[in-house]
């Protein structure tokens, strides 16, 4: 099949209101435009080197989104890059992202990446921890937070996701209801390929689908 009959496949099995972010790690600018065709308007992109390339050809036609961890020496280009950062999980980033925010005159949208299965080694910050970081977060300049990301442990089982999901969105909700200044909590993204499904029950209202658009990587 190809992208955009994958894509029209996708958009039936996706309730409105979902968007729909594709991932595009590892894909060329060609199979990109051939997404955005078709009718995706967020490409999300995790290496500031890859998505350099594709901007360079596709500025204007498209959102871009970060996706994947932001190294510090990364921020300064990333910022002009991207509409919004989805992997914000430390006060220290967030602080350089609004430093060279301030310089371009840019606010920039941004997600808290959730740890919500407390992974040792992996990016994002604690479900206990998150209130106390959007707080800190909060009070920066050129910086909006936009809501939260999670990703789950890697599991063979997509049922397997749901309380991981279930932790996200219940933070998701007290963070909303806490009325906080600069927080606006609209965005919850979580869910790819093989768990969309479950999340969009959970309560994700963006997610972010690779394989199932463009096809295994090669």
């Amino acid at each position: 099949m190809s992208i955009k009959d994958n894509i029209e496949k996708l958009k039936k099995e996706i309730p409105k209101g979902i968007a729909v972010v594709a991932a595009a790690k590892t894909r060329s600018v060609d199979e990109v435009k051939e997404a955005i065709d078709a009718g995706i308007k967020i490409i999300g992109e995790n290496y500031v080197n890859e998505a350099e390339e594709k901007y360079a050809q596709l500025k204007g036609k498209t959102q871009f989104h970060c996706i994947g961890h932001l190294q510090a020496n990364k921020i300064k280009r990333a910022v002009e890059i991207f509409d919004l950062i989805q992997t914000v999980d430390s006060f220290e980033s967030a602080k350089e992202i609004g430093k060279r925010c301030g310089s371009i005159n840019k606010i920039m949208p941004v997600l808290i990446e959730v740890n919500s299965g407390k992974e040792p080694n992996k990016a994002g910050v604690t479900p206990e921890n998150a209130v106390g970081l959007v707080k800190r977060i909060s009070e920066l300049k050129n910086i909006k937070i936009k809501g939260l990301m999670t990703m789950g442990p890697l599991l063979k089982n997509p049922e397997e996701y749901r309380p991981y999901f279930k932790t996200a969105k219940k933070l998701f909700e007290d963070i909303k209801s806490m009325k906080l200044p600069n927080v606006e909590m609209e965005i919850l993204s979580m869910g790819m390929s093989d768990s969309y499904k479950i999340a969009v029950e959970e309560g994700a209202n963006m997610v972010r689908v690779g394989t199932l658009i463009f096809g295994p990587r090669s």
